[in-house]
This record gives structure tokens, C-alpha cells and sequence, in this order.
């Protein structure tokens, strides 16, 4: 790679995480041009040297927050146990990722995809982020003669349809009003859908 293109790879990279920052820490009502220069250390003009625009940057953080969780879900104890148990690992897992990172929840199951990129791939990375993570558990439940493969296919739907419904309750409505009562509710449904 020539010096070039290495500077340019370094600033697109400062923008991207200074959005992603801002996801973390705010939301996406934190997120706009100038807030993602200001924090990346550039003009809010330079951003548009890298990306289209701030929903092709927000485009870029999905991608690299779908990464973020499935290495989440890699680095928590217990996450390569096989079958149902590492089923319901990696779906704790998932959770627990989106209650540490209520602006990537919004960024994710709240805001309209209407300008991130291609709508259909942005939704398809999203929907599909929990199906790709169980994926392996769920082969192997399949190959041990746990699950037919229909089985499996309504496990991951019934996760898929669940997950962030519980999440938006817990994080828009506190309903449950604590994390552990929270983290017992998920325990139960997650009994309820897998077993």
C-alpha cells in the first residue's frame, strides 16, 4: 500500500470511530457532521473526502458494530459450548452487548434504514446478525439430533422476533425496572424458546 492510500485508510478510520464513539456514548442524536469531525480532529468538510455522506459513514459503523458484537459474544466465558448451552451463551451474550450499548441498540432496532446505505443490505446485516452468531450452536444441535433442521429455523426466528423485543422494553421502559430482574426474564424466555 502506498503512503497515500495508508493516510487515507487513517483518517476514514479516525471518522469511523469517532461516529462510533459518539453511537456508544449518545445515540445517534449525538451523530452529525460536525460532531463526528470535531471528535475524529478534522474539518466537518474533510468527512465528505472519505464517505457519500453521514449515512454512508453510519452504513460503515453497522458493518463494524455487527463485527463488534460477534467478537463480544466470542470473548464471553462459556462461548464456544456446544449445542443448546452455547445457544443460550451467545444469545446472553447478544444482550448483554446491547444493554452495555443502548446507542448501538437504537442505531440497530429503532432508527428508519432509510439512508444507510442499500435499505435491503443494511437491514439484512441486522436482521441476520443474531441467526450468524447462533449458526454454528445451531448446526450442532442439528447434527446431535437435538433439533430437526425446522427446529432450528424456529429457534433462531423465535430468538430473532424475542431479543429485541425484550431489549426495547428493558432499555425504552425499564420494564423490568433493574438488570438482574432483567437478566432473569431473558434467562426464562431463553429456557422457554430453546428448550
Amino acid at each position: 500500500m502506498r503512503n497515500r492510500q495508508i493516510q487515507e485508510e487513517r483518517i476514514k478510520t479516525y471518522f469511523l470511530d469517532a461516529a462510533k464513539n459518539l453511537l456508544r456514548a449518545e445515540g445517534l442524536k449525538g451523530v452529525s457532521v460536525r460532531n463526528v469531525a470535531y471528535r475524529a480532529g478534522y474539518s466537518y468538510a474533510t468527512l465528505y473526502n472519505y464517505f457519500k455522506d453521514i449515512n454512508d459513514l453510519l452504513f460503515r459503523c453497522v458493518e463494524d458494530f455487527c463485527q463488534e458484537v460477534g467478537d463480544f459474544v466470542a470473548a464471553r466465558p462459556g462461548g464456544g459450548a456446544p449445542g443448546r448451552e452455547g445457544l443460550r451463551r451467545t444469545a446472553r451474550a447478544y444482550v448483554e452487548y446491547f444493554v452495555e450499548y443502548p446507542g448501538v441498540f437504537e442505531l440497530f432496532f429503532l432508527e428508519r434504514l432509510g439512508g444507510f446505505g442499500d435499505r435491503t443490505e443494511t437491514a439484512a446485516l441486522i436482521t441476520g446478525l443474531l441467526g450468524r452468531l447462533c449458526e454454528p450452536r445451531l448446526a450442532e444441535c442439528i447434527a446431535d439430533g437435538t433439533y430437526t433442521a425446522g427446529e432450528a429455523a424456529a429457534v433462531e426466528e423465535g430468538l430473532r422476533c424475542m431479543l429485541p423485543g425484550m431489549l426495547l422494553l428493558y432499555e425504552n421502559r425499564l420494564a423490568p425496572d433493574n438488570y438482574e430482574e432483567f437478566m432473569q426474564s431473558v434467562d426464562a424466555q431463553l429456557g422457554r424458546v430453546i428448550d
